[in-house]
């Protein structure tokens, strides 16, 4: 199993972080999609989705979001 980190702009205005566990790139970009319909209450436009980092999961493994650097995207 595998943890990627997708950046997705949304409605041409928005960029947001997408965490999702996947076992390969084609089942977590689906999923990465998904997610981003179940979280808002109206379907976002998705004008880029992006991978833009991905680890094998072990227990202990994780990320390190930085608050600066999502709030200035």
């Amino acid at each position: 199993m595998t943890i990627f980190r997708f950046e997705a702009v949304i409605n041409n205005d928005r960029t947001v972080d997408i965490i999702i566990a996947a076992e390969d790139e084609e089942s977590a970009f689906k999923l990465a999609e998904m997610e981003l319909e179940r979280h808002y209450l109206k379907l976002p436009v998705i004008d880029e989705l992006t991978l833009y980092e991905k680890r094998k999961i072990s227990k202990g493994g994780g990320f390190v979001l930085e608050r600066e650097n999502l709030e200035n995207k």
